[in-house]
């Protein structure tokens, strides 16, 4: 008798593991609009982006999220001329010892103007040489510094070029330490609008020394002398943003006859902080155009962007497993598993998002996001409509995307919480025998 109810008990146990016909292939999508983004575009005045831009390339950039404004050719690679220095500036307050004296070499002597006039042989301390760097931008200081630092100018180089790469700089490249126009054997010393202005970020926003570097760069003058007391120097801060707009924090001009005029600029205002990039921005007599692109820009982020409160929805619902033990390891029945998303294969906004539920400890469903008044957040989850046991935790069941106008801007990898056990012979087997052994 026992065995015939095993066998029966057995029957119905595997009866539930046949699996759904045809192959785990498809993705159910769902989209769904976060709940503050529901009013209509058209509820807001139509924002109109800047125009009549001198620059040839220029870039907006929220310094917070890294995220692009607004850009004019902002991919295009351009000489930068000395806007080249904010990076040689960062490197030099990262890894330099600032009370150490240093000795002008042969080189470092022989640079062309703009230049301190430093003679072979001398000796300065560092940290007075990244003033005379930054407020009057002279070119002998940066190869002294970068001879400090990086042993050569080949060495700082490639050191600059590191740095570039680390923070996401795409299509940059250096040579040398001033931003003079030169080449090597690998390629010619240029940057693109969006990745000086992502190096402007990083000074600012990211660097263990960020503000120190807004110190040094906010210095509107600055006197010191040789080691010896011999010869004094004074220095006197040429960016006139400064001066210019309320909030300007930061700023480095450039000129080369390739570049054209080249700044590099940030502003704090309401909490919101924007960096602003030009390259080629005129020619002599036109100096003063790159102030005037710097303004148009600046306002037009502060008059067009805010800062609000995004509702993320982190509920991302259950997933069947075919073949899987039930819920509660009944004999007869499904077995639903949880998703969450996989911080670790964020990108874009879904950074932001991973970053706020670790420092909430859990999910968080609001972001805090710098968004111009008549934009709109939506997100899409594509799901697989089942899994096949066994099923690990973590395993990848769909993913989220962020959309911004219907363009992408970020995503994450959608997995399950928990793991699921296949609902096998051996498994029905063994619940038999704890049902009528046990």
């Amino acid at each position: 008798m026992k065995a015939l109810i095993s066998l029966l008990i057995l029957s119905l146990c595997m009866q539930g593991n046949i699996a759904l016909a045809g192959e785990n292939v498809g993705l159910i999508q769902e989209n769904d609009l976060t709940a503050q983004e529901e009013k209509a575009a058209d509820t807001v005045d139509e924002i109109q982006e800047p125009t009549d831009l001198y620059a040839q390339s220029a870039v907006l950039m929220d310094a917070e999220s890294g995220r692009v404004l607004f850009a004019k050719e902002g991919n295009k690679e351009r000489a930068m001329a000395s806007t080249t220095k904010i990076m040689t500036c960062i490197l030099v307050l990262e890894q330099g010892d600032l009370d150490r004296e240093v000795t002008v070499s042969a080189r470092a002597a022989a640079q062309p103007e703009v230049r301190l006039g430093a003679q072979e042989g001398e000796r300065f301390r560092i940290r007075d040489l990244l003033y005379s760097l930054m407020l009057e931008s002279h070119n002998d200081a940066a190869v002294v510094l970068a001879e400090a630092v990086g042993n050569t100018v080949e060495g700082f180089a490639d050191l600059m070029n590191a740095k570039a790469e680390k923070i996401g700089c795409e299509q940059t490249y250096f040579v040398t330490p001033n931003g003079l126009d030169e080449k090597d054997e690998k390629g010619w010393h240029h940057t693109t609008a969006e990745d000086l202005a992502r190096v402007m970020k990083y000074c600012i926003m990211d660097s263990p020394r960020k503000e120190a570097f807004l110190d040094l760069t906010q210095t509107l003058e600055y006197e010191f002398t040789d080691s010896t007391g011999a010869r004094q120097f004074s220095c006197r801060n040429h960016n006139a943003f400064l001066q210019m707009m309320e909030g300007a924090i930061s700023g480095k001009t450039g000129f080369t006859s390739d570049a054209g005029y080249c700044y590099v600029g940030a502003l704090e205002n309401e909490g919101r902080t924007y960096v602003v990039a030009l390259l080629a921005c005129g020619w002599p007599n036109h100096k003063g155009y790159k102030w005037a692109d710097t303004k148009k820009l600046m306002t037009y982020g502060m008059e067009a962007f805010h800062y609000r409160e995004v509702n993320m929805p982190m509920d991302f619902g259950n997933i069947p497993v075919e073949g899987a033990v039930p819920q509660g390891g009944a004999l007869q029945g499904e077995r639903m598993l949880e998703l969450g998303p996989d911080w670790k294969t964020a990108d874009g906004i879904a950074k932001q998002i991973a970053q706020k539920n670790t420092e909430n400890g859990g999910d968080t469903e609001t972001v805090r996001m710098l968004l111009r008044d008549d934009e709109k957040i939506e997100m899409k989850t594509s799901r697989k409509p089942y899994l096949d046991a066994p099923v690990e935790k973590g395993s990848e069941a769909g993913n989220v995307q962020f959309f911004l106008d219907g363009e992408e801007i970020g995503s994450c990898v959608l997995v399950t919480k928990a793991g699921a056990r296949s609902r096998d012979f051996k498994w029905c087997a063994e619940e038999v025998a704890k049902r009528l052994f046990l």
